[in-house]
């Protein structure tokens, strides 16, 4: 089983994201056994409703974030996903607020497990959010090999190349681009990790 995980603050569209990602690799690649875990902070999730509603197999952490309350939680519902419905990917949806690389290093310790981490930010609020939550920003983009600049469509030029040029700041190991919610996504990048 590989695991992507997909991270990003609230609100940077990571249950689009999914739902066009799921698609690429069941239509385009022919991958078709998929699971997405969901991990929220509240009781209930709204995502998991909309994946599901798209037939994808869902399941879901609720009331906690799994890079710290839910921590314990994760590799034993990572064995139940493996057992019961043995993917060849699990996508895990990250709470907005969760540090991946946090997550990334549970899942290598307890399981054995290295997964990729792909991270969204959302280029039409970055500068208003980035000067609240510089900090929380930076731990959540380290160490992801693609960072989508994402809502790309809603800014200028300028603004896009100066989001990028800060991302960049942050994490200049990572493959960097604009994205949105009305293009494909980019497969270019994606589908060399999806086909490994």
């Amino acid at each position: 089983m590989k695991i992507l995980l997909i991270g990003g603050f609230l609100g940077s569209g990571k249950t689009s994201f999914i739902l066009k990602l799921a698609h690429h690799m069941i239509e385009d690649l022919g991958i078709a056994n998929i699971v997405i875990l969901e991990n929220e902070i509240g009781e209930i999730s709204v995502d998991d409703k909309v994946l599901g509603a798209a037939g994808y197999e869902v399941r879901g952490l609720f009331a906690g974030c799994v890079c710290c309350t839910l921590a314990g939680e994760l590799p034993s519902s990572i064995r139940q996903i493996e057992r019961e419905l043995n993917p060849d990917w699990l996508i895990m949806e990250a709470t907005g607020v969760a540090f991946p690389y946090s997550i990334r290093d549970n899942l290598k310790n307890t399981l054995g497990y290295d997964c990729h981490i792909c991270c969204l930010v959302d280029a039409q609020r970055w500068t208003r959010l980035y000067k609240a939550m510089a900090h929380l920003f930076s731990y959540q983009l380290q160490d992801a090999e693609l960072i989508f600049a994402n809502k790309a469509d809603l800014v200028d030029e300028e603004t896009l190349a100066e989001v990028i040029r800060m991302v960049k700041e942050i994490n200049p190991e990572a493959i960097v681009t604009p994205t949105c919610a009305n293009e494909a996504i980019p497969t270019g990048l994606l589908d060399p990790i999806l086909k490994e």
